[in-house]
């Protein structure tokens, strides 16, 4: 039975820049950006699997599945009225 990898990626909103950024030390050379939460997982799928094989982390033939927890934070100051 294959062991399943699972890739931590750590994502926050820059309300300067108004994008999410996603960041993984599992994942070297992994940092990218998007407007929203459903775009960046999208990205991800995509760069992960690209950037652990050119990393040699797994083999180009890896004949297993891979997954990833994306953790997002946002926090956002809001008046309340009084």
């Amino acid at each position: 039975m294959m062991t399943q990898i699972t890739f931590k990626v750590e994502a926050f909103w820059d309300s300067d820049a108004a994008v999410w950024v996603a960041t993984s030390d599992d994942v070297p050379g992994l940092v990218t950006e998007a407007s929203t939460i459903e775009v960046l997982t999208q990205k991800l799928r995509e760069m992960i699997p690209e950037l652990i094989i050119l990393n040699r982390i797994i083999p180009r033939d890896y004949p297993g599945s891979i997954t990833f927890e994306l953790t997002s934070h946002r926090q956002e100051l809001i008046k309340v009225a009084s």
